[in-house]
């Protein structure tokens, strides 16, 4: 095991039932790894990854033309941004309405990528920029604990109905922000039928990810007000105000 991949053994205490990925954005092929034989949708590619060996993928890798506008690799499409897309699938009431979301998306510069590699958890050998876990409710509400922990950062969901790989892989990279998304809500993870509904998607970027290591190993994962119901958090709390008033006398 690479010192890598045991910083990040912690999150295999989840037990996730998808593994782990983690994702890079580079100018220069990445080196150990194969390129991917097929065409997917960008957002197809994280499944790929957790079922598969670790590859990167190049433009003509990208079956949909949205993956090519949020990485740089062309410009607007004309098309798409036009709105005139949305109405056909019968998700937006007019054109205006679906062009208005190409406002908000978060996209990388011009031609500063030409390859995506992604990699499971268990076969990891980069530093990804984003760091992607699919998460049940549970083992959400111990991750955005361990953001907060030492932070108190807000948790914060952005995403739009299309463009769901938007938000989940390029947002949290130019941004710095942790961002969770619902699985089921997105229009094209749906309609390809990637994931069971119901779960997080939680993309973490590089520069958080120590941070939540770190408060991963300290943090209690499992709260005892959580089991033991309204009456004793009530005593509890009054238990708790009770000795600081007392302190602060």
């Amino acid at each position: 095991m690479n010192t890598l991949q045991s910083e990040l053994s912690i999150f295999n205490k989840f037990n996730f039932v998808r593994k782990p990925v983690g994702v890079k954005f580079l100018i220069q092929r990445p080196d150990g790894i194969h390129r991917l034989e097929k065409s997917l949708a960008f957002c197809e590619m994280l499944k790929e990854a957790q079922e598969t060996d670790p590859f990167y993928a190049v433009k003509e890798n990208f079956e949909c033309k949205v993956g090519h506008l949020i990485l740089g690799m062309e410009e607007s499409d004309e098309l798409f941004e036009s709105g005139a897309v949305g109405p056909m699938l019968g998700i937006f009431d007019e054109p205006r309405n679906n062009r208005r979301i190409y406002h908000h998306i978060p996209v990388l510069s011009k031609n500063t990528v030409q390859y995506v590699a992604f990699s499971s958890l268990d076969k990891l050998t980069f530093e990804p920029d984003v760091f992607i876990v699919m998460a049940d409710i549970r083992q959400a509400d111990i991750i955005l604990r361990a953001v907060t922990y030492s932070t108190g950062k807000m948790w914060n969901s952005k995403s739009t109905l299309v463009v769901g790989c938007s938000w989940l892989y390029i947002y949290p990279f130019v941004s710095g922000e942790l961002n969770y998304l619902i699985t089921g809500l997105q229009h094209g993870m749906k309609a390809r039928q990637l994931f069971p509904e119901g779960m997080f998607l939680i993309s973490i970027p590089y520069d958080l990810l120590p941070v939540i290591i770190k408060n991963l190993h300290t943090i209690k994962c499992e709260l005892p007000q959580y089991h033991k119901g309204k009456e004793a958090h009530v005593q509890n709390m009054k238990r708790i105000v009770s000795e600081l008033s007392g302190e602060n006398r």
